[in-house]
């Protein structure tokens, strides 16, 4: 029989376990032990390549994982267990499962051809079932929440990258996810831009029980927000605790190296 191995401390909103993932016969994620509890905000830091955006899009089931196993809320991610047996799932599955976890994207992904609203509201009307007045009410409504009143039918083009990154947050919120995936929002702005983008993600982890996982370069972002650090390193987790002692007094040597040169 199939050994699933789901989190034993209900507040453990997302709970990865022993994952490791490869692409051929390159390993990119070695072993990988976290837990981020309800309403939890955790800030994934590290250089490029350590493996951050992939633990991020595992979680996702937009990467599948090579060992070790994924929950999010009592949810074994990509895979069902069947007469002892797991199975993964087939792609309209996991577009199912994929409906409680929102994810935002370090490029934006707005439909060129769709109007703000209409980028907001596609998926919440063909995925869900929702009435299109309700689903159009509800992204003015998101609009307005992330600073965008009067742009509800203005197209990308006409939108700055920051205007453009919000929407897509509006877009993910339509669904009404259980969990808020972010994978270096701000990594394609203009400099001056990014400060727009983080205030709105910081309104979200401090105004709603959100659950959240943040992959992001900007420091004081994830000092200011986060209420745990992952430090990743070459596809392991180097050292995990709150920002004030993985930011401000790191135990280790490598965590002290990588912030001594981007801080």
């Amino acid at each position: 029989m199939a050994q699933t191995h789901p989190p034993a401390n209900p507040d453990d909103y997302i709970y990865i376990r022993a994952v490791s993932k490869f692409y051929n016969t390159v390993q990119v994620l070695f072993d990988i032990d976290l837990s981020v509890k309800k309403g939890e905000t955790v800030c994934l830091i590290g250089p490029s390549g350590s493996g951050k955006s992939t633990l991020l899009r595992c979680v996702n089931f937009l990467e599948t994982i090579s060992a070790g196993q994924i929950w999010v809320k009592d949810h074994l991610v990509g895979y069902r267990l069947d007469n002892g047996e797991l199975y993964e799932l087939r792609e309209k599955e996991a577009c199912h499962q994929r409906r409680d976890i929102g994810m935002v994207f370090q490029n934006f992904n707005l439909f060129p051809h769709m109007t703000a609203t209409e980028n907001i509201t596609l998926s919440p009307i063909i995925n869900k079932g929702v009435p299109k007045a309700e689903a159009i009410e509800t992204a003015y409504s998101l609009l307005n929440r992330v600073g965008l009143k009067g742009k509800e039918d203005f197209y990308p083009s006409q939108l700055s990258g920051g205007q453009q990154q919000r929407v897509a947050i509006a877009r993910a919120l339509a669904m009404k996810p259980d969990v808020m995936l972010f994978d270096e929002p701000t990594s394609a702005l203009d400099p001056e831009l990014v400060g727009e983008v983080l205030t709105v993600i910081k309104d979200l982890a401090q105004s709603d029980d959100m659950t959240m996982m943040v992959v992001t370069h900007e420091m004081g972002f994830a000092r200011e927000v986060a209420d745990r650090v992952c430090f990743m390193d070459q596809g392991c987790i180097v050292e995990v605790g709150p920002p004030e002692q993985v930011l401000g007094n790191p135990k280790q040597d490598r965590t002290k190296a990588f912030l001594e040169a981007v801080l």
